[in-house]
């Protein structure tokens, strides 16, 4: 069964609406895991449009259970993770006027600075995982530079609107899943992930985790954090 890693960075897109003190996302990552929450992931952006870096300082000493920091791969992110020292690190692209991740991370076409960048993470003891489309040549790159685990883009699927779409579309995670698998790495899974279309992506095998967070926090403003975390849990550990 997959466990649910809480992305908490819109708890944060709340507090910065009006740079307040609140809502903390320190708080909500308490609630998270008093719910039952596995892990806790927040993007730490260059432009620092939501989680801060004192978030991210905090969080490290607060969460006891999974810590996750996605990030890209410059110099700046780098030198924060080996200070931080999350349990882990999850590599994206990021482009500064996108209003969420788009795309996965293009290892075959960095795959010198990966290389780089796995490698210094492995000498602070930081787990580390790609954010990937679900494509052959993109898993096997991250295979190559040793990375830990992949995380398998659900973005097209989320987006399918028609039953041979999302056919087709859970095909393609099942086969990079396959492919992930023999070549040594974790699997995980996120990205558009909702109440509504959790369960045919949790219905695969050997995934070890979902990344979810919009959704989530969505819920949260009306039903309360702890809830919103409970209700999407039971979603992924009864998906038939």
């Amino acid at each position: 069964m997959a466990l649910l890693n809480v992305n908490i960075d819109h708890v944060a897109t709340i507090r910065q609406a009006r740079r307040a003190d609140e809502p903390d996302p320190v708080w909500a990552a308490v609630q998270c895991e008093l719910a039952g929450a596995n892990g806790i992931t927040v993007h730490l952006r260059k432009d620092r449009r939501h989680i801060c870096d004192r978030d991210v300082r905090v969080l490290k000493e607060t969460v006891a259970c999974k810590f996750n920091l996605e990030m890209g791969m410059d110099a700046e992110m780098v030198k924060i993770a080996e200070q931080i020292r999350p349990d882990q690190v999850t590599l994206v692209p990021e482009n500064r006027a996108e209003l969420t991740t788009e795309g996965g991370l293009d290892c075959v076409g960095q795959l010198k600075r990966l290389d780089e960048v796995v490698t210094r993470m492995h000498k602070k003891g930081i787990r580390v995982s790609t954010f990937i489309i679900a494509d052959e040549k993109q898993i096997l790159a991250s295979a190559e530079t040793g990375c830990d685990a992949v995380e398998l883009h659900t973005g097209q699927y989320a987006n399918a609107t028609t039953d041979a779409q999302i056919e087709r579309r859970l095909n393609e995670l099942r086969d990079g899943r396959d492919i992930a698998l023999a070549a040594g790495l974790v699997v995980h899974a996120g990205h558009g992930l909702t109440y509504r279309n959790i369960k045919p992506v949790a219905r695969i095998e050997n995934l070890g985790e979902f990344n979810i967070g919009h959704s989530i926090i969505a819920r949260a403003v009306l039903v309360g954090m702890r809830q919103a975390v409970e209700e999407m849990n039971k979603l992924i550990a009864h998906p038939f």
